[in-house]
């Protein structure tokens, strides 16, 4: 289990997420709501140790992370895929992903690769290509691809649909969708309600750095006006 217990984040000076508890089972994805500016993206930064937890605690399985170093975190189990389709753009796509792979073996290396490479044979048809040249969708494939060299339990996801066309969407749900059945759990911060409310199991709402609604997302199907209540 991931836990986040009464979280809060700085950045540059402000509290940007304030007590913010949740909780991410394996095999679940947790979908994280909010309008711009509502503490989401630092949400996911603190919980990987990109951002300072000023307040509460991270925990996986038990095991106390909040403020370890990134690498500590990602060699436990967590990994992060920030918004904006962050990639090394002037390393190859191979490159790209075994320098995510830093922390494995020699021995898991080649393994993990083949294993990114069949979740995304768009990256493996590319994989001696710039990746500051790949496409928006393809940035973020290779993004996802990233976290997964890290062989990660719990994956939190930023704004994973952020920018991109449809038919890309469509595909990275297919993705999320696997990775769950598999048994990763996903922190997934989502724009699009429709794409969130299909994924998830459970729905959590920020604003101003605030949990204003925790729901089962059937429920908020059935009534949309809670969820723009607690979004306005």
């Amino acid at each position: 289990m991931l836990e986040l217990e009464a979280v809060s984040v700085a950045q540059g000076g402000r509290l940007a997420v304030d007590r913010v508890s949740l909780s991410v089972p394996p095999g679940k994805v947790v979908a994280l709501l909010g309008a711009n500016g509502a503490g989401k993206s630092e949400l996911v930064l603190g919980a990987a140790g990109l951002l300072p937890v000023t307040a509460g605690r991270v925990r996986l399985d038990g095991r106390d992370l909040t403020n370890a170093a990134p690498d500590r975190i990602r060699s436990a189990g967590l990994a992060a895929v920030p918004e904006g389709h962050q990639v090394l753009t002037r390393l190859s796509v191979e490159e790209n992903l075994k320098a995510a792979g830093s922390l494995l073996s020699p021995a898991d290396l080649p393994a993990t690769l083949a294993g990114v490479y069949a979740r995304f044979p768009e990256l493996a048809e590319r994989k001696g290509q710039m990746a500051g040249s790949l496409s928006g969708g393809q940035q973020q494939m290779l993004a996802l691809g990233h976290a997964l060299m890290a062989r990660p339990r719990f994956l939190l996801i930023d704004e994973m649909s952020l920018g991109l066309a449809p038919l890309i969407v469509r595909r990275l749900v297919g993705v999320v969708e696997q990775l769950a059945a598999g048994g990763t759990g996903i922190l997934l911060v989502e724009q699009f309600v429709e794409v969130a409310l299909r994924l998830a199991s459970h729905v959590v709402v920020l604003r101003k750095g605030q949990v204003r609604l925790s729901a089962d997302p059937q429920g908020l199907r059935a009534d949309r006006e809670a969820l723009t209540r607690a979004y306005l």
